[in-house]
């Protein structure tokens, strides 16, 4: 797992570890980048199945009701799959995107 730090984003990307062992180390290492929005970059799957994005969704849930941006980076993925409760994009130029536009919604009052 490597963790990049830009601005007010946390970029966490995979490298070796399964989805699951992925999930738990971000789970432990949370308070450090709770504050920020996060980007997961799982580029490096070959495949990404529903049930590898839904190990996500708690820690999702959590970052997103405090108000900070949670989105998955995944060029193997199906999108028509995706569930609508997390934010699956196929490039890191989207996951900027997505965040920038919620940041504007949050300061806006949506």
């Amino acid at each position: 797992m490597i963790i990049d730090q830009d601005e007010n984003t946390t970029i966490i990307t995979q490298e070796k570890a399964s989805i699951i062992e992925l999930v738990k180390k971000i789970d432990i290492l949370y308070d450090r980048f709770k504050n920020n929005n996060i980007i997961v970059n799982i580029t490096k799957l070959d495949v990404v199945k529903l049930s590898d994005v839904i190990e996500f969704l708690q820690l999702s849930n959590k970052h997103r009701k405090a108000k900070h941006s949670f989105v998955i980076v995944a060029n193997n993925a199906s999108f028509d799959e995706m569930p609508d409760e997390i934010i699956v994009v196929p490039s890191m130029k989207e996951a900027n995107d997505v965040i920038e536009m919620e940041v504007m919604e949050r300061d806006l009052g949506f």
